[in-house]
């Protein structure tokens, strides 16, 4: 083969890889992946028709003991009132493949929402983990913030206590709500990437 053609295919195999290369990853700075998804409510959510509105994503798995940590002290129920109050819009995602730890169908999405007195805006079930692919996300729970403006500000951790031990969430630095505060007043997020702690999400 020509050193010429060789040139050639390598330049094609390259074009070839970069649609995938373009949606590696949520990025902060830069414009948060759109996604559509069905919620538990039975309705179709997408991230565009929120755009003007601060967005929190959670990953959930209600099996996870992290995930349990901030559910059972009511410590993530609180966040999203208070978020959801203020006009955030709270999405909870659930990416458990069928089979997988913390996998939900709409009906028990909702009978545990209702039992933890949770406040999300929606729920949604992505069981095949597309959105959790486009934003890898991590852990449960891993939380990202987008501006109203559409752009990725904060990812990571709710906190800085990566422990699933119930009393340290009293004192903890909640890093999601200094994000939608300061998001809120126009200044940029003073920590917008933590790592985030908790159990491996089931793809």
């Amino acid at each position: 083969m020509s050193p010429k053609r060789s040139i050639a295919l390598l330049a094609v195999a390259l074009l070839v890889q970069l649609p995938a290369s373009a949606h590696a990853a949520a990025e902060i700075g830069k414009p948060a992946p759109n996604f559509t998804a069905t919620g538990s409510d039975g309705k179709t959510h997408s991230l565009a028709e929120y755009h003007g509105k601060i967005v929190v994503l959670e990953w959930l798995n209600h099996g996870c003991p992290y995930v349990r940590k901030h559910y059972d002290t009511q410590n993530m129920q609180a966040l999203q009132k208070e978020m959801t109050e203020q006009g955030v819009i709270w999405l909870s995602i659930i990416s458990s493949a069928p089979g997988q730890q913390g996998h939900s169908s709409a009906e028990k999405a909702n009978a545990d929402a209702q039992t933890n007195g949770a406040h999300p805006t929606a729920i949604l079930l992505d069981e095949t983990g597309t959105i959790g692919r486009l934003y890898e996300a991590k852990t449960t729970p891993h939380m990202f913030v987008i501006s109203a403006n559409g752009t990725l500000v904060y990812k990571g951790a709710i906190d800085d206590k990566p422990t699933f031990a119930h009393d340290t969430v009293a004192g903890a630095k909640n890093y999601v709500r200094q994000a939608v505060e300061e998001t809120r007043e126009g200044k940029p997020v003073s920590t917008p990437v933590t790592t985030p702690y908790g159990c491996a999400v089931k793809y």
